[in-house]
């Protein structure tokens, strides 16, 4: 029988009250809840006793993300999980605890409360709020760039193997990861390809993180780590140089300038390697549309279609010779220098 369409009165209000949805995915997140939930049901009282929280209100919060498919409450309030919840346990392979973790705190989300000045006029909230870009804002809390490396570690764990399984990555030489955070991505490449060595180069105080990564991953003897901004300059010696969702940070003349730069570090013969969404058609593809507004928010930057990186391209001296979709939301966009 044929569900009858949900009223737009009650699609408007659903998606408007939205923004409780993700909190309550934040605050499971924050507490590490689905770590407390067993592997057999699990009393509510156990769980906050474990997390340190208070109990009824952990209950309450358990119900309403049960109702999601994110746990599973049984007859007599006991808890399970589900395969959306071991997603928020830290000791999964492919966990994402780090992202809805990261999208609750206080400094981004106050971002988002400020999107009404962003589309007014076309100023990035962080800026207007704290007077300072994103990065300048978490140069001086350690505790943020533990969390936003998390949060960057989960995603690129999550899209590595479809990544991985797109790109013959192993008729590179020498691949450098510029905006390369913790070093998760490239540990997950090396691990693939045993030819290569790596490189991850990011801001100094964000890349501190990769030393601990790529050291227990073993592969500190195939792996460089390199501190320094692409405003300024970048190493040079890649056949490969790979940028995921680094140009989405910024603008369409900063992109053009980090891509000059990128260009004049490759080797000859050498490949840049851009993993981003792609804006669809009209009326398609929400997580890009939305991933779109979040760099409105947070850096000033933007998703973009494939016709704006061709000519992000050009302008840069590169020619985009090919678009590889992957399994996730990511295409793999390679560049190399115009002829």
């Amino acid at each position: 029988m044929t569900q009858p369409a949900e009223p737009p009165q009650a699609v408007l209000m659903r998606l408007a009250n939205g923004y409780q949805i993700s909190q309550a995915i934040h605050a499971a997140a924050a507490l590490k809840l689905s770590d407390f939930v067993g592997d057999s049901p699990t009393s509510a009282n156990d769980v906050a006793a474990a997390a340190g929280a208070h109990p009824g209100s952990v209950y309450r919060l358990l119900r309403a993300l049960s109702t999601l498919g994110i746990f599973h409450e049984t007859d007599d309030r006991l808890f399970e999980h589900t395969p959306v919840s071991e997603l928020l346990r830290s000791d999964r392979p492919g966990s994402l605890l780090g992202w809805p973790a990261f999208i609750g705190r206080d400094y981004h989300w106050q971002s988002w409360g400020d999107l009404v000045n962003c589309i007014r006029t076309g100023e990035d909230a962080t800026r207007h709020l704290y007077g300072v870009d994103i990065w300048q804002y978490r140069a001086g809390k350690p505790e943020e760039t533990a969390i936003f490396n998390r949060a960057m570690a989960a995603i690129s764990g999550s899209v590595a193997p479809s990544i991985i399984a797109a790109c013959d990555f192993g008729r590179f030489d020498r691949i450098m990861d510029i905006g390369g955070a913790d070093g998760s991505l490239m540990v997950a490449i090396l691990r693939a390809n045993p030819h290569p060595r790596g490189v991850v180069f990011d801001l100094p105080h964000v890349v501190e993180a990769a030393t601990t990564v790529i050291k227990g991953a073993e592969l500190g003897e195939r792996c460089e780590i390199i501190g320094g901004s692409y405003y300024d300059s970048i190493p040079a010696g890649a056949d490969a140089c790979i940028l995921k969702s680094t140009l989405m940070d910024l603008t369409d003349d900063e992109a053009v300038e980090v891509l000059g730069r990128v260009r004049k570090a490759l080797n000859r013969g050498g490949s840049v390697l851009v993993l981003e969404g792609l804006i669809g058609a009209p009326n398609t593809g929400q997580r890009d549309a939305f991933s779109d507004l979040n760099m409105l928010v947070a850096t000033g930057g933007r998703d973009r279609r494939r016709d704006e990186w061709e000519a992000l391209f050009s302008a840069a001296g590169l020619t985009l010779e090919s678009v590889t979709p992957t399994a996730s939301r990511f295409h793999i966009l390679e560049a190399r220098p115009t002829r």
